[in-house]
């Protein structure tokens, strides 16, 4: 069974690259992700999928976003690019990947620049327009009782992915899914310095989390408003919610001299 969104029912594949899986079949696909995860250390493993999905599919970025309180924390990214995306979405609270993280459905936007995209999301989708984005495919990770995450795919055209590039689509999620499950915690794997695998996302989210905090005391506010003033900032300054966080705790942005 094909993939379906209430967002976009699919249709005409429209414009792009042929690259995607016409001609493969899925078990040639599921070969190629299998080959691209070969060797990999487990913390690897995402990351390469990342890559993967944009081998396999008509789609120019791939990236990663965890459920966490209050943000999405970025795992991973097939390049900069699509990093610089992934933090657009969590910096705004908004776009395709929260819509995802919120329902537990699939969000097929093959056509970023049309409704009911551009009434759903209007600062989300000028970002993204204005970054060179046409299509967001957005798959959760986990689950049918539990989202853990999000797969998002990027495009440069406009366009819906066919029938059997939506199964691939769900065969990389799925692996994906199984590949965070088997992620070790705690002291069960270690990498350089002694720390987890996660040691540095999780350091690198805290931040935000302390920013918060320092914003509370300085404006006397709850903590969503304090995440609102945070995600604001970085908004009408064209950077990213971490970009603030890191200034705000190396006390080189104040909110409370504004």
């Amino acid at each position: 069974m094909a993939l379906r969104s209430r967002d976009d029912p699919g249709g005409d594949p429209g414009p792009g690259r042929a690259r995607g899986p016409g001609g493969r079949g899925y078990e040639q696909a599921a070969d190629v992700i299998a080959e691209g995860v070969r060797g990999a250390a487990p913390g690897e493993v995402p990351g390469r999928l990342c890559a993967v999905a944009v081998d396999l599919l008509p789609v120019d970025g791939a990236s990663v976003s965890l459920r966490s309180d209050g943000m999405p924390v970025q795992l991973c990214a097939s390049s900069a690019h699509a990093a610089y995306l992934a933090q657009l979405q969590a910096t705004l609270g908004d776009g395709p990947c929260r819509r995802v993280l919120e329902t537990g459905a699939p969000v097929l936007a093959r056509d970023l620049a049309a409704p009911p995209h551009t009434h759903r999301w209007p600062v989300f989708v000028q970002q993204a327009l204005a970054a060179g984005v046409r299509a967001v495919y957005a798959l959760p990770l986990g689950s049918d009782a539990v989202c853990v995450g999000t797969l998002d795919l990027y495009r440069d055209s406009p366009g819906t992915l066919t029938d059997d590039q939506l199964r691939v689509a769900r065969l990389v999620a799925g692996v994906m899914t199984v590949a965070l499950m088997a992620l070790p915690h705690g002291e069960e794997y270690e990498l350089q310095g002694s720390e987890t695998w996660l040691s540095g996302l999780a350091a690198e989210h805290d931040k935000i989390y302390q920013a918060v905090g320092m914003i509370m005391a300085q404006l006397g506010v709850g903590a969503d408003e304090a995440l609102a003033r945070l995600r604001g900032d970085a908004f009408a300054h064209g950077r990213t919610a971490l970009d603030v966080a890191r200034d705000v705790v190396a006390h080189r942005r104040r909110f409370d001299t504004d």
